[in-house]
């Protein structure tokens, strides 16, 4: 590990200013996923900037709404009892999500920004385009049991590890981010770039911003929600498919849809087939597997991860007939 400072910033206005401007500068908060980076030579920068001072932490709950700080702990989130009553689609996101050890430490706006579990962007020692922009990409031929069957291109196939941001993009989440000139209001849907040319950019984050808070529109799809992890072991595992299905309901009959995958892509995925097959119709099994077959539309998987279509079929089937009441 090569030497670096590190700066406990006192206020929002420090920790901005020491990062903006091309510092290469990082900031951190639990680390959980930094420090891995740092052990493993993938990452080296200069300084670290500790933003645990900083006033973004704790969950606010208002008419069916919630904020939630960057720097509130996962654990902390998935036990607030009004996250657990409106949002209970984000919690059991949260529970499947590494370690209870690891969600005491880790923060919302550091899983949102977690790098990819790619084998070949860990290993320091072998080339990766997210690394070293222009020396290659391994998994494209390689060991890609783990990486994305949608949104790759020649450049990147590394897949999204989060479970939180899957189920945050099917509630429609915003984020709050800030830099030296102000607050700005985004989409989460607009937080993830695709590889393409430059997958070393994976967010659209500027340098310098930094996310301060998520925001949660009131749900409607509350009692009719449910997220689905398949993965190699039953905990501090890595989703090879995950799936947050979050219904809104009028009687039986479909009246809208947000299907999400992770896993699979190298953001997370929304399926917006799924959701066409069940808008406005009466979900039934015969629905729910209709449904669940147009999931791997448009999928573009490699030798070692094709198996992730079927499973991704099924999963889809299987989390829409759970958040309708069915299965």
């Amino acid at each position: 590990m090569l030497a670096f400072s590190y700066v406990v910033a006192p206020h929002a206005e420090t920790a901005l200013s020491l990062v903006c401007g091309g510092s290469n500068a990082t900031f951190i908060a639990g680390g959980t996923d930094i420090l891995q980076l740092l052990q493993e030579g993938v990452i080296a920068p200069p300084s670290l900037i500790d933003i645990n001072a900083l006033p973004f932490s704790g969950v606010q709950t208002e008419q069916g709404e919630a904020r939630i700080g960057a720097l509130t702990r996962l654990s902390d989130v998935a036990d607030d009892p009004g996250i657990r009553q409106r949002f209970p689609l984000l919690v059991q996101a949260l529970q499947e999500t590494a370690s209870p050890q690891v969600r005491n430490m880790a923060t919302v706006g550091g899983n949102l920004l977690q790098r990819t579990r790619c084998l070949y962007f860990r290993d320091a020692t072998v080339p990766c385009n997210k690394r070293q922009p222009g020396s290659g990409c391994p998994a494209w031929d390689g060991l890609n049991r783990i990486n994305a069957i949608f949104g790759g291109s020649d450049r990147c196939i590394a897949a999204n590890p989060g479970d939180m941001a899957v189920a945050l993009l099917a509630l429609d989440a915003d984020l709050l981010v800030q830099n030296v000139e102000g607050e700005r209001r985004m989409r989460l849907a607009d937080l993830y770039r695709m590889p393409d040319e430059n997958p070393q950019h994976e967010t659209t984050l500027a340098s310098g911003e930094l996310i301060t808070a998520v925001l949660l529109p009131s749900n409607e799809a509350a009692g009719h929600s449910y997220y689905l992890k398949v993965r190699d072991r039953a905990s501090f595992e890595w989703a090879l498919v995950s799936v947050a299905a979050a219904l809104e309901m009028d009687g039986t009959r479909v009246h809208r849809a947000r299907i999400v995958a992770g896993g699979v892509g190298t953001k997370p995925w929304r399926l917006m087939r799924v959701e066409e097959a069940l808008q406005g119709r009466p979900l039934t099994p015969d629905l729910a597997r209709q449904a669940g077959n147009r999931a791997g539309d448009g999928a573009a998987p490699r030798a070692g991860n094709a198996f992730k279509v079927p499973m991704l079929q099924r999963a889809v089937e299987r989390a829409l007939l759970t958040a309708g009441g069915i299965a």
